[in-house]
């Protein structure tokens, strides 16, 4: 399972509607928090992502990505959490992170790292990573990548049978790449049973920043791609001014990478009722592609399996224009 659940989708300021930015992205058992704006907490309980989060990734140092780390611990905290937690800052920004760890005054029940990740590092959690790359904001900003290593192909039982190999262990054996010897002294080698490698899965989120070739890069096939669009196409010289990106422009960063779907997020207040405007500026040059709302929650599958990224029953609906 890898699951994102938007907990906040405005920019700079929050509406009634719209908290400012923060994801929860959960996978396998695991959950992550991209970015971690003002009363992160509260959505967190509002949309049942649980508290359990392992690691912050934090792309930038604007208030509305970071601004509720303090809060969050606090609530940890008051939980009588005792697991160690990570955050991640941008490069140069470990110092400021730990403020944010003490302003609460209390100490809390755990234990806080703080590390940072520049740019073209990443952090291996068993067969996937997370990975930071540069975006082109007005101060030190990333976006976050996160990629599963391939699978294994798929295993042809039946051949595996006409070979002589008995079910059981054999079989888990040669999935996972070992050549085996029967009692007959014949061997059975892998690429005899099983089928190409299959790919694995990959989210890419862009944080703050204006189109760039950056993004489209990493985001080559993405699965999904979850891109800023703060303005509408005749904002243009108002994103470029402040760092940001148009829906258009988005779109056209979707495009140019190859992706299954876009997510547009991080949306300016005066779209904050009206985002139809964004969504029908984007589909015009990416079909697939949705404007999320707070509580907003999507489940990607794998590729090979047949589906499309699909929204969850209790996931608010994407915006219509």
């Amino acid at each position: 399972m890898l699951r994102v659940t938007f907990l906040g989708t405005a920019s700079s300021r929050p509406t009634v509607a719209r908290n400012v930015s923060s994801l929860a992205v959960q996978r396998e058992g695991r959950l992550f928090l991209f970015d971690c704006g003002e009363g992160t907490q509260r959505q967190m309980m509002r949309f049942g992502t649980g508290f359990a989060v392992e690691e912050i990734f934090l792309t930038h140092l604007h208030a509305d990505h970071y601004l509720g780390v303090t809060g969050l611990l606090r609530t940890m905290s008051l939980q009588g959490r005792e697991e160690p937690l990570i955050i991640w800052s941008p490069p140069g920004g470990h110092s400021f992170v730990q403020q944010l760890i003490t302003l609460g005054g209390e100490r809390l029940t755990f234990t806080v790292n703080v590390r940072e990740l520049p740019p073209g590092e990443a952090i291996l959690f068993g067969s996937f990573r997370i990975r930071a790359f540069k975006t082109n904001h007005t101060r030190d900003s990333v976006g976050l990548v996160l990629a599963e290593e391939d699978r294994p192909g798929r295993f042809d039982v039946d051949m595996a049978r006409r070979l002589g190999v008995p079910e059981g262990p054999l079989f888990g054996r040669l999935h996972a790449g070992e050549t085996i010897r029967l009692d007959d002294g014949s061997t059975v080698s892998p690429d005899q049973v099983v089928g190409e490698p299959r790919s694995g899965r990959k989210l890419v989120y862009s944080g703050d920043t204006l189109p760039d070739r950056s993004t489209v890069e990493v985001a080559r096939s993405a699965d999904v791609l979850i891109h800023e669009a703060t303005f509408a196409q005749q904002e243009q010289q108002r994103a470029e001014e402040t760092g940001h990106s148009t829906a258009r422009e988005a779109a056209e960063v979707a495009v140019q990478a190859g992706v299954q779907r876009l997510i547009l997020t991080h949306l300016s207040a005066r779209y904050a009722d009206q985002p139809g405007v964004l969504l029908q500026e984007a589909t015009k040059v990416f079909a697939h592609c949705v404007v999320a709302k707070d509580g907003y929650q999507i489940e990607i599958p794998y590729a090979d399996s047949g589906d499309l990224a699909a929204d969850s029953n209790n996931a608010a609906a994407p915006a219509e224009a």
